[in-house]
């Protein structure tokens, strides 16, 4: 079933609200990085190579927990650009609509439960290093 106006403006609130917790996260996260941690540990002298693998440990976290929410960043603003061309709550894979429950849960979805679990087992070992 096609989302109603109402629906669809609930959800694109919901894409809104994500994406300005999402900024300012990633703000606070730039401002108040752990580099400050990493730069005091690697300062001492004489250096300890545990606190330097540390600090290269927490700016490395910092920097995935960063990068995860610029992803999600970047998934919200094409789920808007799909809303905009009117293609929002629409599978990407079949072309059915994608339930309502689904989009509350994850707004930014672009497959249905269905298209979505095949593609998780079609692409389950993607990225996988193997020998």
């Amino acid at each position: 079933m096609a989302l109603s106006k109402a629906r669809l403006a609930e959800l694109a609130g919901r894409l809104d609200r994500r994406r300005d917790a999402l900024l300012e996260e990633v703000r606070d996260a730039l401002e108040h990085s752990e580099n400050q941690q990493y730069i005091e540990l690697i300062g001492r002298v004489p250096p300890d190579i545990g606190d330097q693998s540390v600090g290269d440990a927490l700016a490395d976290l910092n920097l995935a927990i960063i990068d995860r929410h610029v992803q999600e960043l970047r998934d919200i603003d094409a789920a808007k650009l799909r809303i905009k061309a009117g293609t929002y709550g629409v599978c990407i894979d079949c072309g059915e609509h994608i339930g309502v429950e689904r989009l509350r849960a994850y707004p930014t979805a672009k497959r249905c439960q269905p298209c979505q679990r095949q593609r998780e087992k079609t692409y389950a070992h993607e990225g996988t290093p193997s020998l």
